[in-house]
C-alpha cells in the first residue's frame, strides 16, 4: 500500500511506502506470543519422546502486591479463548525452522507443531473469587508439551488482569458504596493492555469505563464527559457549556478549565440543566462542598459531582471520611497500572507427571520445587473453601482426589476437557455480582487498605503438608 504527499520544498509528489505494522498482533500470531524457552523445551521434549508424557502444572500467587490482603481472579476467559485456537501457521513454523537454535532439531518436530492442538484439560478458579497467596487459580493437565507452551500466555494474561482486578476492587471498597468509573486508557501500557484493564476493573466493581471499545466489545457501560480543549474552543466558558448541554442534556460539565467556583455559578445562573458537573484539580473536599452549596442554593438537587484527577483509595477515602459530597470518581492512572505495586507475581509450575505404563494406565509421580523461598507442594490440588456465618473461615489446600472437608465447597472447577470448553461462562455482569458477594465474606481487617497481612486464612491439608515433607528430589 502506498500513497502520495507533496513534498513542500520542491512541489513534487513523493510516494510514501504504507508497510503493516508488524507490531499489530492477530490472532492467529498468538503461538508465538511466548518466551523462546518454551519453545525450546517443547522441542527437546519432543526429541526425548516426552509427547505421551501427561503433566499437571498449576499456576498462583506466592506473594501479594504491596498492601494487599487479598487477590481477585481474572482473565479466565481470556486464556480459554487463547488454548481453544491455538495453533501454529507455515509461517510462523518457517521462521523457527530458519534459526540457528533450531538447526538440530529433527523436522518432525515441526510437523508435529502443524498439527498442534491442546488436548488436556483446564480447571479454574470461577473469575471474580476472591483468593490468597499459594492457592492454585488455574490447574492444566496436558500433555507435557502442550501445557508447556501454555505458561507465558497464560500468566501474562492472568497476572495483568488479576492485578488490576484487585486494584478496583480495593478502590471500589474505598468509595463506600459511590460510583467508581475507569477513566485510564490514555495511561495504559498500550490500547490491548487498556482493553484489558477495562475489563478487569469492571470485574473488580467499577460501574463503567471511558474505553468504547471496552464498552463495545464486553458491554461494559461507557461514560465520557468532555475536555478542556472543548471549553478552551469557545470564547467563553459558558458558550462551551451551553452547546454541549444542548446535545447531552445528561452529560457532566467540565467546570475547572478557569475558575471552578465561578463557573459552577455561571452554570446555575444561566439555568443550564445540568446533569452533573466534573472536578479534575485542586482541593476536591473544599471544591465538591462549595460547589454542592451552590447547586443546592439554586435547587440544582439532583444535579451529581464527579470527582477525578489522580485520585487513587487511598485519596478516595479521605474525601470520603471527611464528608466530601461526591457522587462518582474516575479514576485512571492509578487503576489501569496498578500504579502503588504495578506487578502480581503469579508463577506457573510444575506438580506432577503422568508416565504411561505397559498395562495402559498412569504412573503418577509428584514433582516439588525445593528452591529457598520458593518451594512448592506436590501434585494436582484443589482448594476447598469453609464459610461460617457467611464469612470465609478458612481455606484448605489438598490433593484434588482428598474427600471434601465437611462444609466445604471446592473452588476450581473443570473448565475445558480435552481441549474443549465444557463449562458455560458467565457473563462480564454476572462475574462482577460474583465478585461483589466474595468482598462480602471477606473479614472486616481484609478490607482495610494499609492492613499488612501475615496471617491469611489459608492452611495446607494434613495429607499434602505429609506429602511435602516426606518427599525426596
Amino acid at each position: 500500500m502506498s500513497q502520495y504527499a507533496t513534498c513542500h520544498a520542491c512541489h513534487w509528489k513523493v510516494c510514501i511506502e504504507m508497510n503493516p505494522s508488524k507490531l499489530m498482533l492477530s490472532e492467529n500470531e498468538l503461538a508465538l506470543a511466548t518466551d523462546f524457552y518454551e519453545l525450546t523445551m517443547a522441542a527437546a521434549y519432543f526429541n526425548a519422546g516426552h509427547l505421551d508424557r501427561q503433566a499437571v502444572f498449576e499456576a498462583f500467587v506466592r506473594k501479594l502486591p504491596r498492601n494487599r490482603s487479598y487477590m481477585v481472579a481474572a482473565g479466565l476467559e481470556q486464556i480459554l479463548e487463547y488454548v481453544r485456537n491455538l495453533t501454529f501457521t507455515e509461517d510462523q513454523i518457517s521462521y523457527l525452522q530458519s534459526l540457528d537454535t533450531f538447526k538440530q532439531v529433527p523436522g518432525r518436530f515441526f510437523d508435529y507443531l502443524r498439527r498442534f492442538r491442546f488436548t488436556g484439560d483446564i480447571w479454574a478458579v470461577d473469575e471474580g473469587t476472591v483468593l490468597f497467596p499459594n492457592e492454585p487459580f488455574i490447574r492444566v493437565e496436558a500433555p507435557i508439551v502442550e501445557a508447556q507452551i501454555l505458561e507465558t500466555y497464560l500468566l501474562s494474561v492472568m497476572n495483568f488482569e488479576s492485578l488490576i482486578s484487585t486494584k478496583a476492587s480495593r478502590t471500589v471498597n474505598a468509595a463506600g458504596g459511590r460510583d467508581v468509573v475507569e477513566f485510564g486508557s490514555r495511561r495504559a501500557h498500550g490500547p490491548h493492555a487498556a482493553l484489558l484493564a477495562a475489563r478487569a476493573s469492571f470485574v473488580g466493581g467499577c460501574v463503567g469505563t471511558s474505553n468504547t471499545l471496552a464498552a463495545y466489545k464486553l458491554d461494559i457501560p461507557a461514560f465520557g464527559t468532555m475536555a478542556h480543549s472543548f471549553v478552551m474552543n469557545f470564547e467563553n466558558e459558558l458558550d462551551a457549556f451551553t452547546e454541549f448541554n444542548k446535545v447531552f442534556s445528561h452529560g457532566f460539565l467540565l467546570v475547572d478549565t478557569y475558575d471552578t467556583i465561578e463557573a459552577v455559578k455561571k452554570i446555575v445562573q444561566a439555568r443550564i440543566p445540568a446533569a452533573g458537573i466534573r472536578l479534575d484539580s485542586g482541593d476536591l473536599h473544599f471544591l465538591s462542598v462549595e460547589s454542592r452549596r451552590i447547586l443546592d442554593a439554586a435547587g440544582y438537587t439532583n444535579s451529581k459531582i464527579m470527582a477525578s484527577g489522580d485520585l487513587n483509595e487511598h485519596i478516595i477515602k479521605d474525601l470520603i471520611d471527611r464528608g466530601a459530597p461526591i457522587d462518582v470518581f474516575g479514576v485512571g492512572t492509578e487503576l489501569v497500572t496498578s500504579r502503588d505495586d504495578p506487578a502480581m507475581n503469579g508463577v506457573y509450575k510444575l506438580t506432577a507427571i503422568k508416565v504411561p505404563t505397559t498395562e495402559g494406565k498412569y504412573k503418577v509421580l509428584h514433582r516439588i520445587k525445593t528452591s529457598p523461598g520458593k518451594k512448592t507442594h506436590p501434585g494436582p490440588k484443589q482448594v476447598f473453601r469453609i464459610v461460617e456465618n457467611a464469612a470465609i473461615k478458612t481455606d484448605i489446600v489438598g490433593f484434588e482426589d482428598e474427600p471434601a472437608p465437611e462444609n466445604s465447597t471446592p473452588l476450581l472447577k473443570k473448565y475445558m476437557e480435552a481441549g474443549r470448553v465444557v463449562r458455560q461462562l458467565p457473563s462480564l455482569k454476572e462475574i462482577q455480582r460474583l465478585h461483589k458477594e466474595q468482598i462480602k465474606m471477606l473479614p472486616g481487617e481484609f478490607t482495610d487498605l494499609d492492613v499488612t497481612m501475615n496471617d491469611f486464612p489459608v492452611r495446607f491439608s494434613d495429607r499434602l503438608e505429609a506429602a511435602t515433607q516426606q518427599f525426596k528430589v
